[in-house]
């Protein structure tokens, strides 16, 4: 649930779940007992009438209660330690020269790596080995245009072998090695417009799968927006056939409980590859602030750095960062417009 101004009830719903995005929002006591703890805590659920609410930890004290010794709601949360282990955890393998083995990965933040990888994992949607993949992608884009050859560029991001980054180059970089470098001006891109409730919406593909969804009211301004986001590229009108995608995207916006899957051809560096796929776990009808896909990804502290990923997002509705809102409830800005923005959280909560 997104953080925000929390009635009763809603705090009430939060601890029959045991929901762990409450904790550290508000804590309850229960007056049988005289324990307050956090909404997440594992004991046996109270009577609602034995149940009051409070805003910290020192309020509860103050109203006579003592700390839960179960769920310590003095001490960081599990999520709060899990997030922490990741973040120490990406400091690593991005400070790595070569992608840093999971054994030896475990052991140097003091885990067995059977549950260093679970942790991980359930805390940014990718296994260590795939975020030590993205980010060397990521260097190796960055290093190719610049450097004097490509295995220079190859070996400087991390890879040990020019075989082993060939076998996945395509994957890595949507494209050969030599067409990237010579900035994608082999590469081809289809599109097509189709018109909605919302306004126009362009779609365009790569041979890999759908590079970008825009929104907006000016047909022309859309296909100038995919112009520059691809400059070396060559863009072509899509058939008849490709006109399906469109359709497909705007029943999605029109009845969201139709679905939307799509082959996706995402660009971007690890970082924001991270916050998209932590954007896609988000279900229609549900919402979550920039604060909670920042822990999620492991980054407690980089809620400004979710939010720009957020606005550097070119697939609208495929990567749903209109179900990212503030901590305090306000929808906030919007790449496509607040307004259509509200139009989506709206049909997707009907829906």
């Amino acid at each position: 649930m997104a953080t925000r101004k929390m009635t009763d009830e809603a705090r009430w719903q939060a601890v029959m779940a045991k929901d762990k995005g409450a904790d550290g929002q508000f804590f309850f006591s229960v007056r049988t007992t005289g324990v307050y703890c956090r909404p997440s805590c594992p004991a046996r659920l109270a009577r609602r009438e034995n149940v009051a609410f409070h805003a910290s930890c020192d309020a509860a004290e103050a109203a006579g209660f003592r700390a839960c010794k179960r769920c310590r709601p003095r001490e960081a949360s599990q999520s709060e330690r899990d997030a922490a282990l990741v973040a120490r955890a990406c400091e690593i393998i991005e400070g790595a020269e070569q992608a840093p083995p999971l054994a030896g990965l475990a052991a140097a933040l003091g885990f067995s790596p059977f549950h260093f990888h679970r942790v991980f994992k359930a805390a940014t949607g990718l296994t260590p080995k795939a975020y030590a993949d993205a980010h060397r992608a990521d260097r190796v884009r960055k290093a190719l245009p610049a450097s004097k050859t490509i295995t220079d560029a190859i070996y400087d991001a991390g890879f040990n072998s020019n075989g082993r980054f060939y076998a996945s180059s395509r994957q890595v970089l949507g494209m050969t090695p030599r067409r990237y470098r010579a900035g994608g001006n082999f590469s081809q891109i289809r599109f097509a417009i189709g018109e909605c409730s919302l306004g126009s919406i362009l779609v365009a593909a790569t041979d890999k799968g759908v590079c970008a969804i825009l929104m907006g009211n000016d047909p022309e301004a859309l296909v100038r927006q995919v112009q520059d986001r691809f400059a070396k590229a060559e863009i072509v009108g899509g058939d008849a056939a490709f006109e399906d995608l469109v359709a497909k995207v705007v029943g999605f916006v029109e009845q969201p409980r139709l679905g939307l899957d799509l082959p996706l051809d995402v660009q971007g560096t690890a970082f924001q590859q991270r916050v998209w796929k932590a954007l896609r776990q988000i279900g229609v009808g549900k919402t979550a602030s920039y604060s909670e896909i920042a822990m999620r990804i492991g980054r407690p502290k980089a809620m400004r750095a979710v939010a720009q990923a957020c606005a550097a997002n070119m697939l609208a509705v495929a990567i749903p960062c209109h179900r990212v809102i503030r901590t305090d409830g306000d929808l906030s800005g919007y790449r496509w417009g607040v307004q259509r923005k509200r139009a989506l959280l709206q049909r997707e909560a009907r829906a």
